[in-house]
């Protein structure tokens, strides 16, 4: 078996097999090559590569697999705290791998490994299309799309991974492959929702709409209205709500950045998110039972579908931080009470956002044709996160935001979600459905029974 300590006397082997770069520990470039898009994570691995092409991907996973290695294959490196030691794999960055190609009749995208949404939607947007894509423009399609892909449409057009029409990738053993529906259906379930343990995967095709416009925006109130706003949210029925429409809810606290608007800036606010696959007449109506309360700020209008992108008002650039997330099943009165006593203005959170998205819609409707997940057993998601620019800072957020789990914990649906999941967790509770798992760890046998893949959440081989 080749350890990371004799990688060194074979580097020049595997060199000699790439288009891109190996860098190992010590080398100029190290720290760069290994950081992940969270700052307040620190992957250890045994080498980077830096790949540029499929054939560099492929010449990694027969080198790791002849010497006893492991490949951990990363795009933006989003959610990489889970991964945890990596000292006996290459950590297979694809970030350079970023091509995009629209077919506008089809309408159809392809995105290499390393391409974000920021890369997809730039090439749509002429197009009159728009893609399930996340709440920030630098998430990557591949790790967004395997572990289900949450956008503000889902609950229209459901998750991204239900968009998905061929997976291209490596595998085990070292072949490249294009698999969909006709061409090994089980991967090509298993890909659609179970993570990135199944193969390393250069690219992924999927299916876009014809949505050029929203009617979208936030209204934002004071945060001590907190209890007074979110239960006029509550009375909406947000997971009930036609499928058209995601009306979330979410206390905000704003850092003093410069670059953040200054009616925003370092301030703290109880934030209601809409977006509305309608006209501006129906949206109107849907959100005037909050307007009529009197938000201090609202955006809420017609919009280019670019402007989902930011919304959510995500970092557009790495930084340290730290989350935590639970699933919700009925919200009740007694849950939104829970909410605001552990994260409103009293409660002393260091949270920088603590939300909670609707589910619902045709997210509550399995299919035959979907993947491993296609739709929830839960009618919201929670998620709360706080920056961790400190060992101290860190704690704290860590600390709250496993409080807000904590509280909240009456109010728990059995599902999960992997994406949302940015703490090592046990793969069988991210899946509520006990078949399902099973199934993805047989899957696993059947195509890395040596189990060389590396993931977040990985799914263990079945013996």
């Amino acid at each position: 078996m080749l350890t990371t300590q004799t990688l060194e006397v074979h580097a020049e082997a595997l060199r000699a097999r790439l288009t891109g770069e190996l860098v190992l520990p010590g080398e100029a470039g190290w720290d760069e090559a290994r950081q992940a898009w969270n700052l307040a994570v620190d992957q250890q691995p045994g080498a980077v590569v830096l790949a540029e092409t499929t054939g560099d991907v492929v010449a990694v996973v027969e080198f790791a697999r002849e010497n006893g290695m492991r490949v951990a294959p990363q795009g933006t490196g989003h959610n990489a705290g889970p991964m945890k030691l990596l000292a006996d794999t290459i950590l297979l960055k694809t970030s350079r791998m970023r091509g995009v190609v629209v077919d506008p009749v089809a309408r159809v995208a392809r995105a290499e490994a390393g391409a974000i949404w920021g890369d997809v939607n730039e090439q749509l947007l002429p197009h009159g299309l728009w893609a399930l894509s996340g709440s920030a423009h630098d998430v990557g399609v591949v790790g967004y799309t395997l572990g289900g892909g949450l956008s503000f449409l889902s609950r229209s057009l459901g998750l991204a991974a239900s968009s998905v029409t061929a997976i291209e990738l490596v595998t085990a053993d070292g072949e490249f492959r294009r698999v969909d529906a006709a061409g090994d259906p089980d991967l090509f379930w298993a890909l659609r929702g179970g993570g990135g343990s199944f193969a390393a995967v250069t690219a992924i095709e999927f299916r876009v709409y014809a949505i050029e416009q929203v009617y979208a925006g936030m209204l934002a109130f004071p945060w001590d209205r907190a209890a007074e706003v979110l239960h006029a949210w509550r009375e909406l029925d947000p997971a009930g709500l036609p499928e058209e429409s995601t009306v979330l809810g979410r206390i905000l606290q704003v850092p003093p950045l410069p670059d953040i608007p200054e009616p925003l800036r370092g301030r703290q606010f109880v934030v209601i998110e809409v977006i509305h696959l309608g006209d501006e007449a129906s949206g109107a109506e849907l959100v005037e039972p909050l307007r009529a309360l009197g938000p201090e700020i609202d955006t809420v209008a017609m919009a280019p579908a670019a402007a989902l992108q930011h919304l959510h008002m995500d970092p557009p650039q790495p930084v340290p931080g730290a989350s935590d997330y639970t699933m919700v099943g009925e919200l009740t009165p007694e849950a939104i009470d829970d909410f605001v006593a552990v994260a409103g203005h009293e409660s002393g959170s260091p949270l920088l956002s603590v939300e909670m998205r609707p589910l619902g819609g045709v997210l509550a409707q399995p299919r035959d044709d979907h993947g491993a997940r296609g739709s929830f057993d839960a009618g919201y998601i929670l998620f709360a996160v706080g920056m961790a620019i400190t060992p101290q800072m860190k704690a704290a957020v860590e600390a709250h935001a496993r409080a807000v789990v904590d509280t909240m914990s009456p109010h728990r649906a059995a599902d999960g979600y992997m994406n949302f999941a940015e703490n090592s967790v046990a793969a069988s509770d991210l899946f509520a459905d006990d078949a399902a798992y099973a199934r993805l760890r047989a899957i696993k046998a059947a195509h890395d029974p040596s189990d060389l893949f590396r993931s977040n959440h990985p799914i263990a081989p079945a013996r």
